[in-house]
Order: C-alpha cells, then structure tokens, then sequence
C-alpha cells in the first residue's frame, strides 16, 4: 500500500474516543495536556443528539486549551479541542478541515470513534495517536487498528481500570496497542510521543 505511514506528511493529531464514563475520563487526560499543546485534538463522546449538550463547556472547564464544539469546514488548529457534536460523524479532511458527516451510524452510533480514526488513519498516517477511553461497546477498535496499518500510535486505557472496558477491551483484541495504561498516566504517555 503505497504512502501507508507517510500520508500526513510531518502534520500531526491526537484523536480521542470514549462512551460511557467518558466526561470523567475526558476531563481527566484534558486536564494534563498543556497550554501550546502541538497539535490538535479530536475527539469523540457517545451522547445522545435529543438533548442540548454543554459537552464543550464541561471539557472545557479542566483544559487549559480551549474546547468547542466542532463545526462543518473548520480549519483544524493545532493546541485546540474539536468535540463531535451529538448526531454527526467528525472526520478529518485531507485540505485540513473538519468535516461533520449525518450518514449511517457505525456500531449503532453516531458520532463513530472508527469513522474519526479511519479518517485520522488515511489523512495523517504515522502522525496520528489515537487514545480509546472508557466506554461500552467495540466502537473505536476497526479505526484503532487502520491507525496501526498507517503507522499511528494507538494507546488503550487499561481495561482493568476503566469505568466501563468495552471499548477499551475491543481495542486491545482488535490491534496490539503501543500502549495500555491507566488514565492517570495517559496525558503522560502522551506527552512523551509527542516530544519524541
């Protein structure tokens, strides 16, 4: 497969992806990443479209990087957060922009972690890290392992020590990790790949 590894041509991002117990967890890694964090950050949160959501405010209030939720065409910064807004698949785009996608849910939802990680996967290449948190479910593991074709970086919360060990679990089964840690030393781990 020509260009595997190779395809964000220096560009980088963290893409994360959590369902239940997610917001706990999410604040948490949130709370550890720096102000001027290099890259940007995309990140999917099962939550039900039928109800407002305040999902960035709540984030955003243990971040020292600001977090909003994702709009269509956006140019994506780095040291920013992109949250999926409830109902839409975010993906990333080759020219550099997010894109919000309503298309069929993947594993019964929508937003998808294996729709961001595929798209992360194929613009990004060895660029990427994706972090699959908590959550019910196996959504997250088919994108986890595009990443690793691509030559990304997948780190799993430990499943021993999430809240829910759905997501985390399939991850595991699905690819082997670079790493499986537990959510206090996740922002960690992160920080080193990055430096690295």
């Amino acid at each position: 497969m020509t260009g595997v590894g190779n395809a964000g041509g220096g560009r980088r991002v963290l893409a994360l992806a959590a369902s239940a117990g997610g917001i706990a967890a999410l604040r948490t890694l949130l709370a550890e990443l720096p102000a001027g964090f290099p890259m940007p950050v995309l990140v999917v949160q099962h939550l039900s479209p039928k109800y407002p959501t305040s999902v960035a405010q709540v984030l955003g209030r243990s971040s020292a990087l600001p977090v909003r939720l994702a709009e269509d065409g956006e140019r994506i910064e780095p040291g920013v957060v992109y949250v999926a807004p409830p109902g839409s698949h975010l993906l990333a785009a080759s020219d550099g922009t997010v894109r919000l996608a309503d298309s069929e849910p993947v594993n019964y939802v929508r937003p998808s972690a294996d729709r961001l990680f595929d798209s992360v996967a194929a613009v990004y290449g060895s660029g990427a890290i994706a972090c699959v948190l908590t959550g019910a479910g196996r959504d997250g593991s088919a994108g986890a392992a595009a990443i690793k074709q691509h030559g990304g970086t997948v780190l799993v919360e430990d499943p021993d020590t999430a809240a829910v060990r759905g997501m985390p679990d399939a991850a595991v089964s699905r690819c082997e990790p670079d790493a499986i840690l537990p959510l206090e030393v996740l922002a960690g781990e992160i920080g080193r790949r990055v430096a690295a």
